[in-house]
Order: C-alpha cells, then sequence, then structure tokens
C-alpha cells in the first residue's frame, strides 16, 4: 500500500530571491507549493498578505518572533534572564498579526543565553506564551547550531525535548530544520528518528551553507521515508538558498 505524499512549503524568505517577497506567493504557487512560511513578515500589511494567499490559495504556515529588531540586531529573548516583559510584550503583537494573517505555527526564538538560569527562563516563558496564545496556534521551538547562530540558547535536540518535557503544553512542540540537525548532530535522519514524535514541523535545507537538498551530506529520501513511515503529517518547507533560479532546485519535491 503507497504511503501518502507529504506536503510542501516554501520558505519565501529565502527563496525567489530576486522577486519581491509579495511577487513570491506566486511562484510559489505556480511551482505546486500549497503552503508557504515567512521568517519576519511584520513590515507587510497584513491585507496585503492576505490578498496574495487569496490570490494563490496558499496556506500560511509559519513565522518567526518575536519581529525583528535590526538595531538590537537580537534573534529573541525568550531564554534570556531578565527580558520576560520585553518577551510578553512582543509576543502579545505576535499574536495579533499571527491571528489576522491566518497563520498556524510560530517559531518562538530563543535568543542568546546559556546556562540553567536561562532554561528556566524559557521554559517559564513558554508556559506564558502557551496559555496566552490564540487558540489554534501552536508555539514550536527549533534547535539552531552554533555555526549559524553563535551563542544560541536552543543548540541541540536533547535540551529542546528538556525544554518541551518541562512545559508540559500541548500547543508547544518541535520544529526539526535538516540542515541544523546534521550540523548539530552528524546525521539528520537519525535525529528525526529519535525525536520524530515530538516534531510538528520540518524544514528542509542541507549543509554545509544551507544549500538545495541534495547538494551537501543530508540524505534525503531516508528522511523523507522516515518521515512518511513515522504518521508524520504536517508541513514539510524548502529553507535553503537557492542556486541559481529556484525552479532548478525543486527536485526534491518529487520525493514527498
Amino acid at each position: 500500500m503507497a504511503l501518502p505524499r507529504l506536503k510542501c512549503a516554501a520558505n519565501l524568505s529565502l527563496l525567489w530571491p530576486e522577486l519581491p517577497l509579495l511577487e513570491r506567493f506566486d511562484a510559489a504557487a505556480a511551482s505546486g507549493f500549497t503552503g508557504v512560511e515567512v521568517l519576519f513578515p511584520y513590515h507587510i500589511a497584513v491585507k496585503d498578505i492576505l490578498a496574495a494567499l487569496a490570490r494563490t490559495n496558499l496556506e500560511m504556515v509559519l513565522i518567526n518572533a518575536p519581529p525583528l529588531n535590526e538595531a538590537e540586531e537580537e534573534r529573541g529573548f525568550a531564554g534570556v534572564p531578565g527580558k520576560t516583559a520585553r518577551f510578553q510584550q512582543d509576543m502579545r503583537l505576535v499574536f495579533e498579526y499571527a491571528i489576522s494573517s491566518s497563520v498556524s505555527m510560530v517559531h518562538v526564538m530563543a535568543g542568546v543565553a546559556g546556562g540553567s538560569e536561562a532554561k528556566a527562563t524559557f521554559v517559564e516563558n513558554l508556559k506564558w506564551a502557551a496559555q496566552v496564545a490564540p487558540r489554534d496556534l501552536t508555539l514550536m521551538i527549533e534547535p539552531l547550531n552554533r555555526v549559524a547562530m553563535p551563542g544560541y540558547f536552543l543548540n541541540n535536540y536533547n535540551l529542546a525535548q528538556d525544554v518541551l518535557v518541562a512545559v508540559n503544553a500541548p500547543n508547544v512542540a518541535l520544529q526539526f530544520d535538516s540542515y541544523h540537525a546534521q550540523m548539530i548532530h552528524g546525521d539528520a535522519v537519525a535525529v528525526f528518528d529519535q525525536f520524530a514524535h515530538l516534531v510538528r514541523h520540518v524544514q528542509v535545507g542541507d549543509t554545509p551553507d544551507r544549500g538545495p537538498p541534495g547538494t551537501g551530506k543530508v540524505h534525503f529520501k531516508a528522511l523523507f521515508d522516515r518521515m512518511r513511515t513515522s504518521g508524520y503529517q504536517g508541513w514539510i518547507s524548502g529553507e535553503y538558498h537557492p542556486i541559481g533560479r529556484t525552479e532548478d532546485t525543486l527536485d526534491w519535491m518529487k520525493d514527498l
């Protein structure tokens, strides 16, 4: 019996970099994607996002939180001691944006921190966010590798599991990224096998430079096979830097 095909989304913050962001929705739909994610869409009016979704019949899958502040150059506060008030202020704005733009998942970024105090801060902030979050919105946490994000608190999957167990909320889950998993632990397929029961969203990119699937060390055919046999029913989003035309890097979708 054939296993069901997996759902495909496009990360519009990285794919089709030559196009204005709102035109990337049309390019994604034309290439066969049914979902999209935008890492930091907050500079775009919600009405424009909704219009792009309506004309392309795409689903808005994921955004990152908090809104990117270029002046501060910080990527999140959820695990940073002493910034709980800032975290809560930003998350309330994120929840408003998510509701208005029909986003189903928000990646909550931990920020640069370390140690037991950072872990306790991250857990408590996620517990608060889980209680305040709008209904049907899932909060995601994602380990990021130290090469791409030096000093980032959530930097391995074992730590992510510990945090999720401590938070113990049905609307907080694990975001698996093949690029980060391979960079951190050396075998993205093995990482997925170990933590599949926690995974509710998947992003794909290859190592060592987040290139298109098939340009590095991740065994994507095996990874996709594992996802199907595990019963994973979420999205698989292409989050990588295209080499040449984005349309020429989409062969990985055939394996879904």
